[in-house]
């Protein structure tokens, strides 16, 4: 049990408090004024009792020290520590990387959140937001501090933004592909009619393509990790095989016989990683594999405006692959499939993002019907019956 001392000296009176953690080890905490020694037993005691006890040394860590700490003995790869990292030092660290995790308050967090909220899109606040969360809660199991001001009733980060999928039609893919230069052009069907990310289009071997069977099968990436690019599983961390029309089929051979694949080899999933080679469907003239650096600024874009289109965000090299989506949505292939195919693991997730794409439902029921019914002796009866 906590016990209060009172000590006098030099003529000034103070109050310890005296008391076991709850490893056994003795603590003494010393306040000026009495109520304050009273309310500290008390709570602390409650604390104990509660299992909600934490070090009050612990806390008095700085967010940048505790932060950077979490980030090293986290497990996920090279790429995403590097990107966790860049959000923290850029949008984290600035205005909350010196308080002290025992003094982060909610009120200071939310502030944090609603003036990052005036600089950046509401989508990306939210990741930065979760990922400090994300430390705040490891702090609340290491016992630094009771609870995490991130998720507490008063702070929220913004509402998602909910921009829907706008695909491009299908003039303006043909018209960004004939901007290209000739040694990337089949690069467009590669993404429209494949569904492949930049990533993968990079990465694709041409081992990968079956032309027999008409199957490409996902197999790899090409990411950038400290600088140098690496080879890397697909972004779900598993492959997949994708139906390969003969229209691709058609462009991917025409661009083979032109440019024949290039052996390259680079590091797996990290600089330090064992080499890998593969023999790419697209590099550089140099014979090297893409970076999305270099094709974003050197390639896409001159091609966006020899093509008359913006060269916004929404316009980058992810829009061939919502085009390869509204195509099949409008063909009427499901949500799993479609999900399988762009290597989604929720279909859920394919859903929100392209729903608004998707065929009237009332017209396909009705022709669902028609097809069903257009022949039952039932309904031929009651026609000739109206009749």
């Amino acid at each position: 049990m906590a016990s209060i001392q009172k000590r006098v000296r030099n003529g000034k009176t103070t109050y310890r408090v005296q008391y076991r953690d709850p490893g056994g080890a003795m603590r003494g905490p010393v306040f000026d004024r009495k109520v304050d020694a009273q309310r500290f037993k008390t709570e602390n005691e409650h604390a104990k009792l509660h299992n909600a006890w934490t070090d009050p040394r612990a806390g008095k860590a700085t967010l940048r020290t505790y932060g950077d700490a979490h980030l090293a003995a986290q497990t996920f790869d090279e790429t995403t520590r590097e990107a966790v990292a860049l959000r923290l030092r850029l949008h984290v660290y600035p205005q909350l990387g010196g308080y002290q995790l025992g003094a982060l308050r909610p009120s200071v967090v939310q502030a944090w959140a609603r003036g990052l909220q005036q600089q950046l899109a509401p989508s990306y606040v939210r990741v930065v937001f979760a990922n400090l969360s994300a430390i705040l809660q490891a702090a609340v199991d290491d016992g630094a501090i009771a609870r995490n001001p991130c998720r507490v009733g008063s702070v929220k980060p913004p509402a998602p933004d909910r921009r829907t999928v706008v695909p491009w039609p299908a003039e303006r893919v043909a018209e960004v592909a004939a901007a290209l230069p000739d040694r990337y052009r089949a690069i467009v069907a590669t993404a429209a009619g494949l569904g492949l990310r930049q990533g993968e289009c990079f990465g694709l071997a041409v081992d990968d393509v079956d032309f027999l069977r008409g199957v490409v099968h996902v197999r790899r990436q090409v990411r950038i990790v400290a600088s140098r690019l690496v080879f890397a599983p697909p972004k779900t961390g598993k492959t997949r095989d994708v139906p390969l029309p003969e229209s691709v089929a058609l462009r991917l051979a025409a661009h083979l016989e032109a440019w024949p694949a290039v052996a390259v080899t680079l590091p797996w999933r990290e600089p330090a990683g064992r080499p890998e080679t593969a023999r790419l469907v697209f590099s550089t003239r140099e014979r090297t594999a893409l970076a999305r650096t270099f094709f974003n600024r050197h390639v896409w874009k001159p091609a966006l405006e020899g093509a008359g289109v913006p060269a916004t965000r929404g316009n980058g090299m992810h829009a061939a692959r919502h085009y390869y989506a509204s195509a099949l949505l409008e063909d009427g292939v499901n949500i799993r499939a479609l999900a399988e195919y762009l290597g989604h693991n929720d279909p859920g997730f394919t859903l929100r993002v392209y729903a608004h794409l998707m065929p009237s439902s009332e017209g396909r029921a009705r022709a669902a019907v028609d097809r069903a019914l257009g022949g039952s002796p039932v309904v031929a009866q009651d026609a000739r019956a109206d009749a």
